[in-house]
């Protein structure tokens, strides 16, 4: 089936659900003046995180707390001084979303950050993760009379938080983080004081910087470059910190102690290649894929070329191990958007056309490497390979940049249901002949650590990361999805 429009493509221009879809972006500023200005400039550093919406809470000692939610990119909405007018005071947070669990597409309810006013004071929330018991929680917390504005997980927290006995927010957060399953990194903020907590297994991303006297809490170190803040450290598995103006930052550990198992794709595809996680370089991580992947999955050909943008760093890498050109033999339509245009027949099929074009001229006689992220259903897959044949390339040979993706995410990433991975239908010589290429080698679990950092590889008996999507081994059972009938992966 053609999408429903030629042009219904997310930022990256994919017209179905052949990329596994960013989770979210927090972003949080305290002690500077006009807060919500930064902030909006952080969530424009992490929109690759989630494109379908923003939003922003601030608060001013006169004027009390004030926030703005909007569809689309952060630019069309949060760069109009009229709009920001609205959003005064020394500290606010802000989040950018992709829709992973609650209603698909537009709801404005939806839109984080959440607000809530307790006895304690007014605080507003923004999460990126996604909480496996979610579902249970809704239903307990409405049998004794909660009412849910959203059909987000995140809201539970806050509803948590209301019913919390605790003396002040940050407590109460506390409290209500103990009830909750899977993956969260909390931005959350009250009158005075910004607040950044982690899920004990540090699934999601979340660090620490300084901006003059003010602090900044953000998803990715890309953020804090755009405001000219400085990186301090990343905020640590189960780790919550409490800052204000007054008595700077005040760090606790309120979580049972666990082996942290930090998302590796983040690694290969979430962050933006100039973040820094883990005290590593993702661009370096990503090239190094490259390396590893050249020696693990040799191939005799004239052109290493990147499916763009997201496969070019290990393309880089494969290149340069191998020895073999690296050529810009597909260039993206920087400029990709939805237009007017009436979705015939002869529009439909364009497909891929619309986002890459072929370098015809790099191309032709040429055997080709291409170097992705990922395969997820394999249909983009297949329109780029039929455009580099259609552009006179003599062997098309597919090198992807991560294992073969076989299991859906739980824990804040958009992926499809099982049946429709490739990867969980089909073995690698399958998809090769699915995807009708010469070749077609993915970079095994093993090279994948090893690129990330870890020597010795995978540690089979306690992962250093979250690999669930490539290994079916979920860290916390996600309770939801099993009631539902989600069968785990059998022991082996």
């Amino acid at each position: 089936m053609p999408p429903a429009h030629p042009f219904d493509f997310d930022a990256y221009g994919n017209d179905d659900d052949d990329k596994l879809r960013e989770e979210c972006g927090v972003f949080g500023v305290l002690g500077v003046t006009d807060a919500a200005n930064f902030v909006a400039l952080g969530l424009h550093a992490l929109q690759h995180r989630g494109q379908e919406a923003g939003g922003i809470v601030c608060h001013h000692p006169e004027h009390g707390f004030n926030s703005a939610h909007r569809f689309g990119y952060v630019r069309d909405s949060f760069t109009s001084q009229t709009l920001m007018q609205t959003l005064p005071g020394p500290l606010a947070i802000g989040h950018v979303r992709y829709s992973t669990a609650g209603s698909k597409g537009a709801v404005i309810r939806d839109v984080q950050p959440f607000f809530g006013e307790f006895s304690v004071g007014g605080a507003a929330i923004a999460h990126n993760g996604n909480i496996t018991n979610a579902d249970a929680l809704r239903r307990e917390l409405i049998e004794r009379g909660s009412i849910f504005q959203s059909s987000s997980d995140s809201e539970c927290i806050i509803h948590l938080m209301a019913r919390s006995l605790q003396r002040n927010i940050a407590e109460r957060m506390e409290d209500a983080l103990r009830r909750v399953e899977g993956a969260f990194s909390v931005v959350a903020m009250t009158r005075t004081k910004l607040i950044g907590v982690r899920d004990p297994l540090g699934v999601r991303p979340l660090v620490l910087g300084r901006i003059g006297d003010g602090w900044v809490l953000s998803s990715e170190t890309c953020a804090l470059d755009i405001i000219g803040a400085e990186f301090i450290r990343e905020i640590e598995p189960g780790e919550m910190v409490v800052i204000d103006q007054k008595n700077g930052l005040e760090s606790r550990f309120p979580f049972r102690k666990q082996s942290p198992r930090f998302c590796i794709f983040e690694h290969v595809y979430f962050s933006r290649p100039d973040s820094i996680i883990g005290g590593r370089s993702v661009y370096e991580t990503r090239r190094q894929i490259g390396v590893e992947l050249a020696r693990e999955a040799p191939q005799d050909a004239d052109l290493v070329c990147p499916v763009p943008d997201s496969g070019t760093p290990a393309a880089i890498g494969f290149a340069h191990e191998s020895g073999i050109p690296y050529g810009m033999g597909i260039i993206r339509n920087q400029y990709m958007g939805r237009t007017f245009i009436e979705p015939t027949e002869s529009i439909r099929n364009m497909g891929v056309r619309l986002k890459l074009n072929v370098n015809r001229a790099l191309i032709r006689g040429k055997r080709v490497i291409l170097v992705d992220d990922s395969v997820v259903r394999g249909t983009t897959s297949r329109k780029i390979k039929e455009m580099i044949l259609d552009a006179g390339a003599k062997e098309v040979h597919f090198r992807i940049a991560s294992p073969p993706t076989s299991w859906p995410c739980f824990y804040g990433v958009d992926t499809p249901q099982r049946d429709k991975l490739l990867a969980a239908t089909m073995t690698e010589e399958e998809m090769r002949d699915y995807l009708a290429v010469d070749s077609l080698k993915f970079i095994s679990l093993d090279g994948l650590y090893r690129a990330a950092g870890e020597a010795q590889g995978r540690n089979a008996k306690c992962p250093q990361y979250c690999d669930a999507c490539f290994s079916g081994e979920y860290p916390v059972a996600p309770s939801d999805m099993i009631e539902k009938g989600f069968q785990l992966k059998a022991a082996e």
